[in-house]
């Protein structure tokens, strides 16, 4: 229909009504609600909690906070309620408020409908151009959200100050007929929040002075983090009071929810997806880094730990993986516990350390969290090394445990070849023995539990690692202390 209508008559004998945009989003909801379709394309994990309650918030035509710690994908949401629009509105053609020709609000249009009557050119606004985004900061001003007097166009156009028309809008008014996302509300000042409110409230806008009855139509959606109320500012009363649905937003329940959001998320190059295998023992690894790191006292708590740590940590792995197999000349590889080495950067990067966790240091803490994780993770699947029962014949380690008192130790380099690696674990007596009986595996799946295991008893004290600038030297903990004494670790 909107490709042929360019004027106000042809609009009017169309049957064109005027709808707020919050009326439009319902109207569109209730639609894709009957058809059973999916409304939120691509959000993982909220299907049960966080989604249901956008949804009734839209139905019931509010405003609404989404209350979340970082990397809850709450800007996410509010870009994917842009779909729920009609996919083209007509505004009057030149207008910079996207005024209804229908419902004028700008003097603009309603001095240039006077003039032209039926003859009002008509354009029409895709709702992609429907969809405003203000990050708050603390130095936002009133002029930047509504508007200020704009004394150049005051000049051009010869008037004097008290004429309206040398306004220059802020965001707010260029976001009529639109959604209009404030990110980090409470970090806006309680004075710019006010004016926020007055909007909300009474359609009324205020700039130095004038007094303009805009009724705007916005639909607006803020995000915070709850912990922000306490310590940068907060959401001002009258104005919370105003935002009729707050939804709290929350991290991934599971592993497995967490790993199809990595999965979704993380971009990885054609060749890499090509030539780089990460096994599921891996996938789950990494996920639960970002599970310790939620739980651990040395991580701010109040400040989350995003999905983004998995992600970049998912795409530092295979390029770890794939590093290791340009340089062993190799046409593809699978990636390896020792390859988390290059997550690290990952993990530094993406935690917030309290006091102890800065004494500690970011490095010791990212270590931390690996060594915890991979703990957990060997927990999974294998006995604990502590709670064995007495006697050497039950003891499923035994073997192993007598390889290296025998005085032999596993090098694993960070950048040893796959033949290499196999070679290293191949060698270490009754690992794959131990692996195969335990978790029912055989050929090439048991190298990730094998190497697992190496990881596991040295959490569990069984064996001793060491961290040498190559890679990983796996022996006996009674060897390493003798022979501590002897030399530094340069001399190897």
């Amino acid at each position: 229909m909107h490709h042929s209508i360019t004027t106000l008559g042809q609009l009017k004998a169309s049957g064109y009504q005027p709808k707020s945009i919050k009326q439009e989003l319902r109207d569109n909801l209730v639609g894709i609600l009957q058809q059973r379709k999916k409304v939120f394309e691509g959000i993982i994990g909220f299907d049960d909690t966080v989604l249901p309650d956008i949804e009734r918030a839209v139905l019931s035509r509010h405003n609404m906070l989404l209350l979340g710690l970082r990397g809850q994908a709450k800007t996410r949401i509010a870009r994917l309620l842009v779909h729920l629009l009609d996919e083209y509105v007509p505004v009057v053609a030149g207008s910079e408020l996207n005024d209804d020709p229908l419902h004028p609000i700008s003097r603009f249009a309603k001095e240039l409908i006077a003039e032209k009557g039926d003859d009002t050119p008509v354009a029409w606004m895709h709702r992609d151009e429907r969809y405003v985004e203000k990050l708050a900061t603390p130095d936002v001003s009133v002029a930047d959200l509504i508007g200020d007097v704009d004394p150049i166009k005051a000049a051009t156009l010869k008037l004097p100050y008290s004429d309206e028309r040398v306004i220059h809008f802020g965001l707010v008014p260029h976001s009529h007929r639109s959604i209009f996302v404030i990110n980090e509300l409470p970090d806006l000042q309680a004075r710019i929040q006010v004016s926020l409110f007055n909007i909300l409230q009474e359609g009324d806008i205020q700039i130095r002075g004038f007094k303009l009855r805009l009724p705007l139509d916005i639909q607006f959606v803020f995000t915070a983090n709850p912990e922000d109320y306490t310590n940068r500012g907060s959401i001002i009363t009258p104005l919370k009071d105003r935002i009729e649905s707050q939804i709290l937003t929350h991290y991934p329940k599971t592993v497995e929810i967490a790993r199809l959001i990595t999965r979704q998320e993380a971009t990885l190059a054609e060749d890499q997806k090509k030539s780089v295998k990460v096994p599921d023992l891996l996938e789950i690894l990494l996920e639960r880094i970002s599970f310790t790191a939620r739980e651990s006292e040395w991580v701010d708590s109040k400040s989350g730990v995003s999905a983004r740590l998995s992600i970049s940590g998912y795409e530092n792995l295979v390029s770890t993986a794939e590093r290791r197999m340009l340089i062993n000349k190799e046409k593809s590889t699978t990636a390896r516990i020792t390859d988390f080495w290059g997550v690290v950067p990952a993990i530094t990067g993406k935690v917030e350390l309290v006091y102890e966790g800065e004494q500690e240091g970011p490095y010791q803490v990212a270590m931390h969290l690996f060594g915890k994780a991979v703990k957990e993770l060997f927990l999974d699947h294998f006995p604990n090394p502590d709670k064995l029962k007495k006697g050497r014949d039950t003891d499923p380690y035994g073997v192993l445990r007598a390889w290296f008192s025998g005085g032999n130790a596993a090098q694993l380099l960070i950048d040893g070849s796959e033949k290499d690696h196999r070679a290293i674990l191949e060698g270490v007596a009754g690992l794959r023995k131990l692996v195969e009986k335990t978790l029912n595996l055989s050929g090439e799946e048991a190298y990730p539990y094998m190497e697992l295991v190496l990881h596991g008893l040295a959490e569990f004290n069984v064996v001793n690692k060491e961290i040498l600038e190559a890679g990983l030297n796996f022996r006996d903990l009674l060897a390493g202390m003798l022979n501590d004494t002897d030399f530094d670790e340069e001399d190897f």
